[in-house]
C-alpha cells in the first residue's frame, strides 16, 4: 500500500510539472510558471526512486496505469472536463493491468 501512495503521489508531481510547461508552451503564460515545473518534475523523478520494485522497467510499468487514472483525475478536478465513457473504460483497464504486476508474486 506504501507503494501506491508513493506512485500517487509521483503522478501528481509529474503532471502539475508538465501542466506548468503546458501552461508555459501552449497558453503563453510567464517564464516564471517554469520554475515549480522543474521542481515537481525532480520531485516526481525522485519518488519513483522509492518503491520497492526489483526493476526500473516494472516500476514504470506500474507507474503507467496509475499515472492514466490520476491524469484524468486532473482533468476532472483541475481542468474541469468530465472524462467521457472510454476514458474511464481504458483508465480501468490500464489499472488492473497495473496492479497486476504490482501484486503478482515473483
Amino acid at each position: 500500500m506504501r507503494d501506491l501512495l508513493i506512485y500517487f503521489w509521483a503522478a501528481f508531481f509529474e503532471i502539475f510539472g508538465c501542466f506548468a510547461f503546458w501552461n508555459y508552451f501552449r497558453q503563453n503564460k510567464p517564464w516564471y510558471w517554469l520554475l515549480p515545473g522543474i521542481f515537481s518534475l525532480l520531485f516526481f523523478a525522485f519518488l519513483l526512486t522509492k518503491v520497492h520494485a526489483e526493476f526500473a522497467g516494472r516500476a514504470y510499468a506500474i507507474y503507467g496505469g496509475i499515472y492514466i487514472a490520476a491524469s484524468l483525475m486532473w482533468l476532472y478536478f483541475v481542468e474541469h472536463r468530465v472524462p467521457d465513457q472510454w476514458d474511464i473504460t481504458g483508465a480501468l483497464m490500464c489499472i488492473a493491468g497495473a496492479l497486476v504486476i504490482l501484486f503478482t508474486p515473483r
